[in-house]
């Protein structure tokens, strides 16, 4: 047996996926935030009062070293040849030459957490969620993991799991959106837009493809609500087109919040192929429990999170155990300040 082989062998014997640093220590949301203080160079310390966390993005953006070592201090998960770290919003997994991307700083990391050659990555959030990226350092083990996603999706089983919070609370509770997503571009801008009832030949051409997402409301509070989403398939976002569907946007969505307007307090969908991407505008009350003013608005990241990935259990092909990484810092503020909580159970492996 090939020597990676015997790694991803033993990917599988672990029981329990623990949190785990590179260190070995527990894995922090208050460190990693520590840590991202650090990199900016912050000169206020932070105290273990959750206020002192800003729910803004900061005024600069991290260099490539920067980001490596947040990233080495943001991994989640290391069993054999099998890595998970909780990326920060903002980093995209590929991208043009030249730009700071996960696969760009990919050699360095491996290195870093002691791997031979260049990790593989396998699942990851997109650019402007934060959350779960796992990776892979054997041909062997990312060809498993590869199958065993490419069984749930034909299954119509959920693998992964986000956590949203949301400017509007839906209608119902629990449900299903089913919808057809095509890509289009509107002035210098490449939007996915919804198709309500495509055609066979659309579908055929692959001009449209059709879409499903779970979802369940977590938690809400006075006009706000934490998501829980489960995309059946995959679609450039698929999930925040699904949630202006549901009339009600991602906190922090500045591409496609502009969707939904209002009348009389009531909200209602505008023409999605001319509706431009704007900075999120958020109803006063909103505003004042979050403390902010609209002016800063841009500065909101994106509240949507890869929380939870489902992997295969040892000893049964059927077995399945998740992996968690918890929401990052200004998440969980926002939490706090809308009066919002994740189940318990929700942030147990």
């Amino acid at each position: 047996m090939e020597p990676c082989a015997l790694l991803g062998v033993a990917m599988f014997r672990s029981s329990r996926w623990c949190l785990l640093c590179g260190c070995g220590r527990p894995f922090s949301s208050r460190a990693w935030y520590q840590l991202l203080q650090k990199e900016r160079g912050s000169r206020k310390p932070v105290t273990d009062n959750s206020s002192e966390v800003s729910i803004l993005r900061p005024t600069r953006s991290l260099g490539p070293e920067e980001m490596l070592n947040l990233l080495e201090a943001s991994v989640v998960h290391a069993d054999g040849s099998l890595v998970a770290i909780s990326k920060p919003p903002g980093l995209p997994v590929t991208g043009k030459p030249g730009e700071l991307t996960l696969l760009s700083l990919l050699p360095d990391l491996s290195q870093k957490l002691g791997f031979p050659q260049n990790l593989d990555v396998i699942k990851a959030a997109v650019k402007e969620s934060s959350g779960l990226v796992l990776l892979s350092g054997c041909p062997s083990t990312t060809q498993r993991l590869q199958d065993f996603y490419a069984r749930c999706r034909r299954a119509g089983d959920p693998a992964a799991t986000y956590c949203a919070v949301t400017t509007r609370i839906p209608a119902a509770l629990e449900g299903e959106i089913r919808t057809g997503l095509k890509l289009i571009r509107v002035e210098e801008h490449r939007l996915v837009v919804p198709v309500a009832s495509p055609s066979r030949g659309s579908i055929q051409r692959k001009e449209v493809r059709k879409t499903r997402t779970l979802y369940k409301v977590l938690d809400s509070r006075e006009g706000c609500a934490l998501l829980q989403l489960q995309p059946l398939t995959a679609f450039a976002n698929q999930l925040l087109v699904s949630l202006i569907l549901l009339l009600s946007p991602a906190l922090g969505d500045h591409v496609y919040s502009s969707r939904v307007g209002t009348v009389l307090g009531e909200p209602f969908l505008l023409p999605a192929e001319s509706t431009l991407p704007r900075t999120q505008v958020l109803e006063d009350a909103l505003l004042k429990k979050l403390r902010l003013q609209q002016q800063l608005a841009h500065r909101l990241p994106l509240h949507l999170h890869l929380h939870q990935l489902l992997l295969p259990a040892a000893g049964s092909p059927s077995s399945r155990t998740v992996l968690t990484a918890p929401p990052p810092p200004f998440f969980l503020r926002t939490l706090d300040l809308l009066g919002l909580a994740l189940p318990q159970d929700q942030n147990k492996q």
